[in-house]
C-alpha cells in the first residue's frame, strides 16, 4: 500500500469498482475494449485517480483505484462511466441500436419499510434485510 500526500493530509484510499454492460451483453471486445481502456485511463488521469489494477472483460470492467479523500466513490463512477459511455456511443453507433448502456447499470435497492424490517423489540430496523446484496 502506497501513501499519498496532500497539503494537510496523508491517505491511502482504494476502491474496487466494477460495472457491467446492460443485460451483461458481451460487447466489450476488440476495438471497443481498447477504447474503453483508453477512456478510463484518460478520465482517471484528469481527476488525479490512480489505477492500481484493472481489466476490461467482454461484459464488465473492473478497476482498483486510489483517489483523493475529497472524492466519493459515486462521484468517481459518475465521472468515469458518464464520459466513457458518451464517447463510446459517438464512436460505435451500432452499440446504441442494440439499446446497450454502459453508463447505467442496475442497482438493486428496495424501499425501506419500518413495518417490514422492524422486529419485535428492536429500536432500529435491520438494514441488511432492506437492501439485497449480490456477489460478483
Amino acid at each position: 500500500m502506497e501513501y499519498r500526500y496532500g497539503s494537510h493530509t496523508v491517505y491511502a484510499i482504494e476502491y474496487h469498482l466494477v460495472w457491467v454492460t446492460k443485460y451483461r451483453y458481451k460487447v466489450l471486445v476488440g476495438d471497443m475494449a481498447e477504447r474503453v481502456r483508453e477512456l478510463v485511463r484518460e478520465t482517471c488521469e484528469a481527476f488525479e485517480i490512480r489505477i492500481a489494477k484493472g481489466v476490461v472483460s467482454k461484459d464488465h470492467v473492473r478497476i482498483l483505484v486510489s483517489c483523493p479523500p475529497n472524492m466519493a466513490p459515486s462521484e468517481i463512477m459518475r465521472r468515469i462511466k458518464g464520459r466513457t459511455s458518451s464517447k463510446l456511443f459517438e464512436e460505435f453507433p451500432h452499440v446504441k441500436k442494440r439499446s446497450i448502456t454502459l453508463s447505467r447499470g442496475r442497482t438493486m435497492i428496495s424501499r425501506w419499510s419500518p413495518a417490514r424490517t422492524r422486529r419485535s423489540g428492536d429500536a432500529y430496523p435491520d438494514f441488511q434485510s432492506a437492501i439485497p446484496t449480490h456477489r460478483l
